[in-house]
């Protein structure tokens, strides 16, 4: 039976050719498109998975409540490893590193920069990389010593074994290599290429040998036993910071290592989403093209049910059952999505370069992964059932005696079926065109609001080496200077794109009592309001030809209206227990996101705590090449060990924007197959209702009727379920953007101009693809369709 119900939906192919070629076609594209966002999906749902007891391995957040918000971040001080390992309930490790950081590795005249992590030895019994060489147990020991990934050993050592071989860092500090592990995934959140003890950290870094509670300055990890503990670990670490420093009101918490990259944003203290949001989105995504696509086959298979009544009647009358017509109908469709998957396969393997390089990852298909296969098996089955569910009740209810008798089958429910089938198609098109409107209206929105200074033509360079010095970033920035490839320089304590480096450590005369206002603090160097191209409102600079300002700082607008400061050149400020002078009052400017409001910026001298970049600005009368390979060979000259590191601002800038970027682009993608595949189904259709209504046409002609009111005839009913769709769409598409959006402090307002094109756009294609059909049959000979009779 099953060897004869294949040989038929072969034949059935073959007949139908065009058909066939529309639904092959439309489910290939839709089975490809929901492969790619679901490998996408898999990709970032299994961040931080990797690990062998990711499960009960937990990320420490602090949580403070500053600005009248509660704020979390995994920033704690190096006294929370020790504290939590020797108080907290059921841990079985506990660590503390650094965040992954870039440092010089040489050996040789070989130089390459690298990401670098810093991290006690319990470090890697908690994330259980796999060591080639060495063991977990013996590394991390020692101070001068250094673990490579193997891609890394490979670069610096070719063939050769590294163990023992020794490298340099910074060109200075000699490590001896003691340890190879395998790459790092790129689907974790701590990403290195090398591995040092902490206590080469302290060595290096004298200020982290202290042990406080104040200073946020690394990560720590922890490890339980059993998640049995996690309930009474949690709770016992929420006051640890009081316990510790009685004036302290942040308070800890545990945040799961395998949510940390889905999970990563907090609203009062709690974990309220993040990433997982936008994966909602795309699974979402890849279900409705899916379900497009399958609704496509449906209405085509239905459209076509008369081509196929005396074949029901025929093996009604001969015996078979209801239930063996489902099951020829369903093979049927299985038999179809199964073709379909070896095109969608095709297709996926030519488009995943592309997305991988769009979206900068590596994607690719495991195919000796056995979830893989029974992930696609399973998807293949759900397809091929989904889209032939309809049709194979549909096909299989006709009654053998009026079909045989000649009799025509009613087919007003199909035919209104149909048309459902169509509205939701073109309701899920309609709210992808406006969604997908709306991200780029509010990603342009964001990227043309004024940020506070002039990011053309200003570029940072990173201060490595020798040049971090003061007396040597003076002497450079005089040579930039001179050389006429920069107009201004000044310095900056780190990149002016990115957050980081904030205190609630901070009192003055006014100040309400339990009061916490979060300051970003940042290092600046002379003229630096000049070179960024922002402005001075009131007060002064720090003096640019003494260092007697150390006892200085200076406010941004949202300082000064948060601390509510009348007057507020002059002002004292105590920064922990040093008294500061306000000498003036910067514009806001943006550092961290573009779509919150400037938080409160306190800024001081550069040359108290050093510099992390030089800011130029590119003089505007030179070619800009010139320029800045004029740059590159002053920072190389002054510090020829190291690579020049620099790039412009506003490359840097737009990072921001990446993740709406990436929702804007994928959306359109997707959203345009879901079009192409409703348009499939919609020629389909128009196909089978000319092809139904030929007589009718070359009757309405020999009475007159031009090519004009035949394509007006034809599209008509077609353009009415569009613009249904669209009545549907518009209240569902509000509802979505108005969500999303209500994340954004700074946000476009909802216009009428993305429904107006949704609305155009989809009529239009509706239009096209009818008449691209309709067209022919309004064109045809009355003659050749009424001789038959």
């Amino acid at each position: 039976m099953f060897k004869l119900n294949l040989k038929i939906a072969l034949r059935n192919l073959w007949k139908n050719k065009g058909f066939s070629l529309i639904n092959i076609g439309g489910l290939a594209i839709g089975l490809a498109s929901c492969m790619v966002l679901l490998l996408y999906v898999g990709y970032e749902w299994s961040y931080d998975k990797q690990f062998t007891s990711s499960d009960r391995t937990y990320v420490v957040y602090q949580s403070s409540v500053a600005n009248g918000k509660t704020f979390s971040w995994a920033w704690t001080p190096n006294a929370m490893a020790n504290e939590v390992a020797a108080k907290l309930p059921g841990v079985k490790y506990a660590s503390h590193s650094t965040y992954p950081n870039s440092k010089l590795i040489s050996i040789g005249d070989k130089k390459i920069i690298s990401k670098v992590v810093f991290a006690d030895p319990a470090f890697v019994k908690i994330l259980d990389y796999k060591f080639i060489n060495g063991s977990a147990n013996q590394v991390l020991r020692g101070v001068n010593t250094i673990i490579l990934t193997k891609s890394f050993a490979k670069k610096l050592f070719g063939n050769e074994d590294p163990i023992n071989k020794t490298v340099k860092l910074d060109n200075k500090d000699l490590l001896k290599v003691e340890a190879v592990i395998e790459d790092v995934p790129a689907n974790t959140s701590i990403n290195f290429e090398c591995l040092m003890p902490w206590a080469l950290f302290q060595k290096r870094e004298p200020w982290s040998r202290e042990i406080n509670w104040g200073n946020n300055m690394c990560l720590t990890l922890v490890q339980l036993k059993d998640n049995s503990f996690f309930a009474e670990s949690n709770t016992d670490i929420k006051g640890i910071y009081k316990r510790n420093q009685k004036e302290n009101t942040a308070e800890a918490l545990l945040h799961p290592l395998n949510k940390w990259h889905l999970y990563a944003d907090f609203e009062n203290g709690q974990s309220v989403g993040g990433k997982i949001e936008q994966l909602k989105i795309f699974l979402l995504l890849a279900f409705c093209i899916l379900l497009i696509a399958c609704v496509n086959f449906m209405n085509l298979s239905t459209a076509r049910s008369e081509r196929r009544l005396k074949e029901v009647g025929i093996r009604k009358a001969i015996g078979s059952t209801r239930k063996s017509l489902i099951g020829q109908f369903l093979l049927e469709s299985v038999f179809i999505t199964f073709i379909s998957t070896v095109f969608a396969f095709i297709l996926v393997e030519v488009s995943l370069p592309y997305f991988n390089n769009l979206l900068n990852i590596k994607l690719l298909i495991n195919y000796s992964s056995i979830p893989f296969w029974s992930t696609l098996l399973g998807l293949m089955i759900f397809t091929g059932f989904i889209a032939g569910s309809y049709p194979a009740l549909y096909l299989s209810s006709f009654e053998p005696i009026k079909v045989l008798k000649g009799l025509k089958i009613k087919s007003d429910s199909s035919i209104s079926i149909r048309k459902g089938l169509v509205v939701i198609q073109f309701v899920f098109a309609a709210c992808l065109i406006i969604c997908t409107a709306v991200i780029y209206q509010q990603l342009k929105y964001v990227q043309n609001k004024p940020i506070g200074y002039d990011k053309t033509n200003l570029i940072q360079i990173a201060v490595q080496g020798k040049m971090g010095t003061n007396n040597n970033l003076e002497l450079l920035k005089t040579q930039m200077l001179k050389s006429g490839a920069a107009a201004k320089v000044t310095f900056f304590s780190r990149d002016i794109t990115e957050n980081g480096n904030n205190t609630t450590d901070v009192s003055w005369e006014g100040k309400t009592r339990g009061e916490s206002i979060l300051f970003n603090n940042r290092g600046i160097g002379d003229d630096f309001i000049a070179t960024i191209g922002t402005s001075l409102i009131s007060g002064r600079e720090f003096l640019k030809t003494t260092k007697n300002d150390s006892g200085s700082v200076m406010l941004n607008e949202a300082a000064v209206k948060m601390m509510r400061l009348k007057n507020p050149i002059g002002a004292i400020i105590m920064w922990g227990d040093t008294r500061l002078t306000n000498v003036g009052v910067v514009k806001d400017f943006v550092v961290e996101s573009a779509y919150q409001k400037v938080a409160p910026m306190l800024f001081y001298p550069s040359y108290r705590d050093g510099s992390e970049v030089m800011i130029a600005r590119l003089n505007p009368n030179q070619n800009i090449s010139s320029s800045l390979a004029t740059l590159d060979i002053l920072v190389k000259q002054m510090e020829p060990n190291y690579p020049v590191n620099r790039k412009f601002v506003n490359d840097s800038f737009e990072v921001k924007f990446q993740d709406e970027k990436l929702l804007g682009i994928l959306s359109n993608w997707f959203g345009g197959f879901a079009i192409f595949i409703s348009c499939l189904g919609l020629l389909g259709l128009a196909l089978f209702m000319a092809e139904q209504r030929k007589k009718e046409i070359s009757i309405r002609k020999v009475l007159g009727a031009s090519t004009a009111n035949i394509l007006t005839l034809l599209n008509k009913d077609f353009i009415k379920l569009v613009a249904l769709a669209n009545v549907i769409a518009f209240p569902l598409a509000y509802i979505i953007i108005n969500k999303w959006l209500s994340a954004f402090e700074y946000r476009v307002a909802i216009s009428f101009l993305p429904f107006a094109l949704a609305g155009g756009i989809s009529i239009l294609i509706a239009v096209l693809t009818v008449s691209i059909q309709s067209v022919k049959v309004a064109k045809a000979n009355p003659v050749d369709a009424l001789k038959y009779e």
